[in-house]
């Protein structure tokens, strides 16, 4: 093996940013924890972390370090930049599915690449997003619920129903068309789902005209961040999905006092099938 690979390999601790090599315009950074032994590839964990609109993607990184280092999981948090393809574009990723981009494409490239670099498997993860990343969290659970060990949501601004009554994103109807893949509520129900808020996130978002996502019937989840959470959560359980539903007292739109009960949630888990203390 070259030497510059070597030492990349190598690398422990938090990372530097990378550009995917399956598509340069996003990258990735990632925290690998110092028990790491890059002599014996193995069967890994996995968190991952999406950012939200002001994408800080290392500070949700640094913030889950303890974590791992705990646990003995990994964590990879991507970096999808604002204005790819339209100049000012803020939001695209939150969708899923912008012009021929398929950001959960990305993002399992980006996982393929990580797991290869560092000879760990990672059979399934954990996915954590706050806001414009728990839209795509959840966008992304609905896509590919086989790959989660469990999934945390935190206060999304819009959410999509389990709903064929209704169109995409505001409800599930034409997912296949859409996407190209049946929604399979089996395996959804299969995932653990924490949705998490802050008991003071209930700001009134814009509605009609002023409303940038207004498409018919997305009002009907609410007109705050707190109101369209628990209709989802009741949705979700309407469907048979386990919930976990935390609402942070004291806290508002603020990712980081929403992180420490988003880390028991995912310790549990870890805990449960690893076995780690």
């Amino acid at each position: 093996m070259d030497p510059l690979q070597q030492r990349q390999r190598l690398e422990k601790g938090a990372t530097t940013l990378y550009a995917s090599q399956f598509d340069q315009r996003f990258s990735y950074c990632a925290y690998v924890p110092k028990s790491f032994d890059a002599e014996h590839p193995q069967h890994g964990r996995l968190i991952v972390l999406i950012h939200g609109t002001d994408r800080n993607a290392q500070i949700y990184r640094d913030a889950f370090s303890d974590l791992a280092e705990q646990t003995g999981a990994m964590v990879l948090a991507p970096l999808f930049p604002a204005g790819i393809i339209e100049a000012g574009e803020l939001n695209a990723y939150k969708f899923v599915r912008f012009h021929d981009i398929r950001f959960d494409h990305v993002l399992l490239s980006m996982i393929d690449e990580f797991s290869s670099k560092y000879g760990v498997a990672f059979e399934r993860f954990l996915l954590f997003g706050f806001s414009g990343g728990a839209q795509f969290v959840h966008r992304f659970y609905y896509l590919h619920p086989q790959l989660l060990e469990g999934v945390s949501i935190a206060s999304p601004g819009n959410v999509t129903l389990l709903d064929d009554t209704r169109d995409w994103f505001v409800g599930t109807r034409g997912f296949e068309e859409q996407f190209g893949s049946k929604l399979d509520l089996e395996r959804l129900r299969e995932v653990p789902v924490q949705l998490v808020i802050g008991s003071l996130d209930c700001e009134i978002q814009k509605t009609g005209k002023e409303n940038p996502f207004w498409q018919e019937g997305v009002e009907v989840a609410g007109d705050s961040r707190l109101a369209r959470i628990r209709t989802l959560r009741d949705n979700m359980i309407r469907n048979g999905i386990r919930v976990r539903y935390d609402e942070v007292e004291d806290a508002a739109h603020e990712g980081k006092k929403l992180f420490p009960v988003v880390q028991s949630f995912f310790g549990e888990i870890l805990a449960e099938a690893g076995g780690w203390e």
